[in-house]
């Protein structure tokens, strides 16, 4: 896997390359900045994923996540993930209410686990999502789309651990649960929120990001 690294912080931004290197992910380039991470997207068509920290140069507000908009726009093949000290909930929203998968925003207080982070980074980039459970509770409380009124609370727990990229399984063990029960639930959420089988999409990924649909189309 092809990697490009975008964070502010010489000293952070580095030890995150070595730590890839150790588990065999080449890291193509490292910027410092969201224009220089632009450039450095467009010098490297075959990169596999972007890790973006949100904040940088020159405000240190959202440049990062604005970054991961466009390249999602004019690159979808590029898989971005993004690391923040934070919740930010309206640029979020419009980068996840896309639809598209090959997206993860993880929270970096709760990146623990070097081998967890490194499947994580796998994960996404294979077109999958992995989205931290507090970014989907604080995003779930700011959304006003009604059609989440319809999920039970278990439906919602199913549907925050899907928003982790978790599968049936993993969602059954976090749980405590079957597998039986998860896909029962899997398939009520599916209905709730009037997703009908679709070759051309992604029905877990569009369950995930569907209350964040509404708020993009706010900002």
């Amino acid at each position: 896997m092809r990697v490009i690294i975008a964070e502010d912080s010489v000293l952070l931004r580095n030890g995150i390359a070595r730590l890839l290197e150790d588990a065999g992910i080449d890291v193509v380039d490292q910027v410092g900045d969201a224009d220089a991470l632009l450039a450095a997207v467009a010098a490297h068509p075959d990169v596999d994923l972007c890790l973006i920290d949100i904040r940088m140069p020159p405000t240190y507000r959202e440049e990062g996540m604005a970054a991961a908009v466009r390249i999602r726009a004019d690159h979808p093949d590029v898989a971005v993930l993004l690391l923040s000290q934070h919740v930010v909930g309206t640029h979020a929203a419009q980068l996840l209410g896309q639809g598209a998968a090959k997206v993860g925003y993880l929270l970096k207080d709760r990146v623990a686990d070097i081998d967890e982070f490194v499947d994580t980074l796998h994960r996404v980039a294979a077109g999958g999502t992995a989205i931290d459970p507090e970014v989907i509770a604080q995003l779930l409380t700011r959304t006003t789309d009604p059609a989440l009124d319809r999920l039970s609370p278990r439906e919602t727990e199913v549907l925050a651990a899907m928003a982790e990229g978790l599968t049936n399984a993993g969602i059954a063990a976090r749980l405590f649960i079957t597998e039986r029960a998860v896909e029962k639930h899997v398939r009520s959420i599916f209905t709730k929120l009037d997703l009908l089988p679709d070759a051309h999409e992604h029905r877990r990924v569009l369950a995930v990001l569907h209350y964040l649909r509404a708020q993009a189309g706010r900002s």
